[in-house]
């Protein structure tokens, strides 16, 4: 049976900036969020690899910059609380007793130093071979009335996120450990919305055409998460992705 659900046109905001978007990821390997600040000393070899990743076509790579290091004397104007709190919540769920940076969570389900990020395609391979790649088609369709997020069926219970993002900032660091370093940054997070559920059921959402005005982004991925018992976030089972440049 085919679900259909209609949401606010506040969350169409994004997709209406993605409609001419010259980057799209349709059927990717696998989604890696790489946990980042501007005032990590440890983070630009991180930053880089996630840049080089994202301007590919088959992983959904996505920039959560932290507020914890604000304090070694530059703000990361980037960086958010939210993003803070969603990497605690994997740090969690994955059983670990604290947060770092650069830290990269690939699909949801496991962690490794985003320095590591080269090496990544092995891991997502592994993933895939196991059953705990991005096993759940999601996709976008858009027609002059409305846009619709197409998920399939499969095995399970998941939140539809959009992520919000801006596809790509440069920074000239002025201060702090990484002062004097201009830094590239891809797909930044800017905010995360939850806008309905999955219970295993093909299911579309579908949002109104009409425009209320763009967001700090422009550009969004989809992402259709698990979460454990105490509301963590757990597998990533599907994924989109569409930025406009």
């Amino acid at each position: 049976m085919l679900k259909q659900t209609i949401i606010s046109a506040a969350v169409m905001a994004a997709f209406a900036a993605a409609s001419a978007h010259a980057g799209e990821i349709k059927n990717p390997i696998g989604v890696i969020e790489l946990f980042t600040s501007q005032g990590c000393s440890s983070c630009p070899p991180a930053d880089k690899a996630a840049a080089k990743l994202a301007d590919g076509t088959d992983i959904i790579v996505l920039s959560y910059h932290v507020d914890y290091w604000n304090y070694l004397g530059w703000t990361d104007a980037m960086s958010s609380a939210e993003n803070t709190e969603r990497q605690y919540g994997y740090s969690a769920a994955l059983g670990r007793s604290g947060v770092y940076t650069p830290q990269a969570v690939i699909n949801g389900r496991a962690e490794m130093v985003g320095s590591g990020l080269g090496t990544v395609d092995a891991t997502l391979l592994k993933m895939k071979n196991e059953g705990e790649g991005l096993t759940v088609p999601v996709s976008v369709n858009k027609t002059s009335n409305e846009v619709s997020i197409n998920i399939g069926a499969g095995k399970g219970k998941a939140d539809v996120l959009v992520v919000y993002l801006k596809s790509h900032e440069q920074v000239e660091i002025k201060d702090g450990e990484n002062e004097g370093k201009t830094i590239d940054y891809r797909n930044i997070v800017t905010d995360v919305q939850t806008v309905g559920m999955w219970n295993g059921e093909a299911t579309t959402i579908t949002l109104p055409a009409r425009v209320l005005g763009p967001r700090e982004s422009n550009g969004c991925a989809i992402l259709l998460q698990a979460s454990d018992e105490s509301g963590n976030p757990g597998a990533i089972l599907g994924a989109t992705l569409m930025t406009a440049h």
